[in-house]
């Protein structure tokens, strides 16, 4: 393939010879000559007797040779050149749709044609239908296909919808309805999707380092770990153990226990530096804490601030610190941790890596997420990355989520206070800080009034403001309810917080409203999460977020309301990647097994 048809191809995210293969017709404009009249898309030679015209639509009275009778032609708003077109004693071949109008067919706003008897395949694409036509003619063969691990039957039921001919047609229109079919065609897609990513998943080595046995230190702890952190553990152990620089997610819901297994992580390669970057300082701060009070006290451990400058990092086991590290000449390290990583743009993920990579060897790479993602789409990334799962929950959460409307404003109001007299906190979360003419919710800055009326010890704050650690830090110690937006959906870990109100609910993903819920009883108890919606029919995706804690199947509803992102070239965002595939698990794995065969 030349330069110039690779550059053409790329525009529409061709990459591969089965990208290429995928890059089906969206309809066929059949130039075969139609024998005999049908309602629908027909093909005819023409002889024009004269035309008039009526109001806009020009009128052109036609003998069709093909049919052997007389027919109309009728076009609507036409030009200069229609006229010339349609000359009387004009003979030609048309395209177009035929209808009954009457005892007469008539051809409504039909294609001149100069060649027929082909069956022509439209992309409906951004480069012209003749290109890429061409080059599927050119490259597209029986050869190339299987060589790419597909099978004969896969190979050939994308090499017949290219033909162009009348198999070709058919085929196109039974994909909707034939399973058969179909399925080969997510299979492919996924299978396509599977090898180039795992072409990205490079290998780097990683300095041998020694593992200490942290048995001990865990019967030490003032709690008993989960199975899950205890296995997480062991999944770290074995990357350790290796020679590959490994990168591993570690994924579970809010409380679920990450902490531990990074300070767990960087006990088992002491005295190796291990580095640890969290998404705000109130978190780096709170990871900091744990550390000192559950590590041994031998594990030299620093909090990074902001605005510290020419550290000196000798000696030291663990670093802690915000995207400030990554203004530091950091040490040679064999572990590095993220937080909430997906706080972090990937220039800044990669940046902490390359800032600690010591010659050809690389660091350890662990990434830590509260936002877990479904079964299927883990199949997926496992080709990047490996996973550990901490799905236990040290504490029972008795969280019940109640979607709220106006009607029930006086309950909730009466709820708050009575938590409030327990001692407990309450957090009030609004879509905007400002009023805005195109949101029927009222605002921070609009709303605050009212609670500062009718409470004490109401504190506020914002993404944009300077002193939000500040003020959540003191609204922790002191505060009773908390107004704020969605700034507390990765933060303070709040022991006391019972209620939290989600103002404008169906406006917010559901992995938002799902961090924003794991704000409420994070050491046990009973919480609640109120989603208040001015909609009179909340939609099915709120109603089924409160049947379940479960962040796995939260995030399973919100991949079917909203579709997964392109894993290829950036994090799981919103907008379908896939054509034909739908994230069904069982074509995956299929995917997978072939995947692993076709690499030996």
């Amino acid at each position: 393939m030349n330069k110039q048809e690779k550059e053409e191809l790329k525009k529409i995210g061709v990459k591969n010879i089965i990208d290429l293969a995928l890059l089906l017709p969206k309809s066929f404009d059949d130039l075969s000559l139609s024998e005999f009249p049908n309602e629908g898309e027909n093909t005819a030679e023409i002889e024009c007797k004269g035309y008039f015209l009526n109001r806009s639509m020009l009128n052109v009275n036609v003998f069709c040779i093909t049919w052997q009778k007389d027919i109309k032609i009728v076009v609507f708003n036409a030009k200069p050149w229609h006229y010339s077109m349609f000359k009387a004693g004009k003979k030609m071949f048309i395209h177009g749709k035929a209808t009954k109008f009457g005892n007469m067919w008539q051809f409504v706003n039909p294609k001149v044609v100069t060649k027929v008897g082909y069956i022509l395949p439209r992309y409906k694409l951004s480069i012209k239908d003749n290109i890429v036509q061409n080059t599927i003619k050119k490259y597209l063969n029986f050869n190339n296909l299987t060589k790419e691990g597909l099978n004969e039957n896969e190979a050939n039921l994308l090499l017949d919808i290219h033909k162009s001919d009348k198999e070709s047609v058919n085929l196109l229109s039974k994909l909707e309805t034939d399973n058969e079919y179909l399925n080969t065609l997510k299979f492919i897609e996924i299978f396509n999707y599977l090898k180039k990513l795992s072409r990205k998943k490079l290998i780097h080595p990683a300095k041998k380092v020694a593992v200490n046995s942290i048995d001990d230190w865990i019967e030490t702890l003032p709690f008993k770990p989960t199975k899950d952190q205890i296995n997480a553990l062991e999944d770290i152990k074995k990357d350790f153990l290796g020679n590959v620089a490994k990168r591993r997610v570690v994924m579970g819901d809010v409380g679920s226990g990450k902490t531990l297994v990074m300070l767990g992580a960087s006990l088992m390669i002491y005295p190796s530096v291990s580095i640890l970057m969290a998404p705000t300082s109130i978190l780096a701060e709170q990871i900091y804490n744990e550390a000192k009070k559950l590590l041994p006290n031998y594990i030299n451990v620093m909090l990074v601030k902001s605005g510290d400058k020419k550290i000196d990092f000798k000696g030291v086991n663990l670093i802690i610190g915000t995207h400030v590290l990554l203004y530091q000449n950091l040490p040679k390290a064999n572990l590095i941790m993220v937080d909430e990583q997906h706080r972090f743009g990937s220039n800044q993920r990669e940046k902490i890596n390359l800032l600690t990579k010591d010659g050809e060897y690389l660091s350890h790479y662990i990434q830590f997420s509260a936002t877990p993602i479904p079964r299927t789409l883990t199949l997926i990334e496992s080709e990047l990355v490996s996973f550990s799962f901490l799905k236990q929950m040290p504490f029972k959460k008795e969280i019940q989520t109640i979607i709220l409307q106006s009607s029930g404003f006086s309950e909730l109001i009466s709820h708050m206070k009575d938590e409030i007299k327990k001692g407990k906190q309450a957090i009030v979360v609004y879509p905007l800080v400002e009023e805005s003419e195109v949101s029927e919710y009222q605002s921070l800055n609009e709303g605050k009034d009212y609670w500062f009326k009718n409470f004490e010890n109401v504190f506020l704050t914002h993404g944009k403001d300077k002193e939000k650690e500040e003020i959540l830090k003191e609204f922790k110690d002191k505060g009773d309810i908390l107004l704020t937006t969605t700034v507390v959906e990765v933060g303070i870990s709040l022991p006391r917080l019972s209620i939290i109100v989600i103002v404008g609910a169906e406006r917010m993903g559901l992995a938002t409203l799902h961090q924003l819920r794991g704000r409420v009883g994070r050491v046990g108890g009973k919480g609640w999460c109120y989603l208040f919606t001015k909609l009179k029919n909340p939609p099915d995706r709120l109603k089924e977020f409160t049947k379940t804690l479960d962040g796995f199947k939260v995030a399973q509803i919100d991949l079917k309301n909203r579709q997964s992102g392109d894993l290829l070239d950036g994090t799981v965002q919103h907008g379908a990647t896939f054509k034909f595939y739908d994230y069904e698990e069982d074509i995956t794995l299929i995917a997978k097994r072939r995947l692993a065969k076709y690499k030996i």
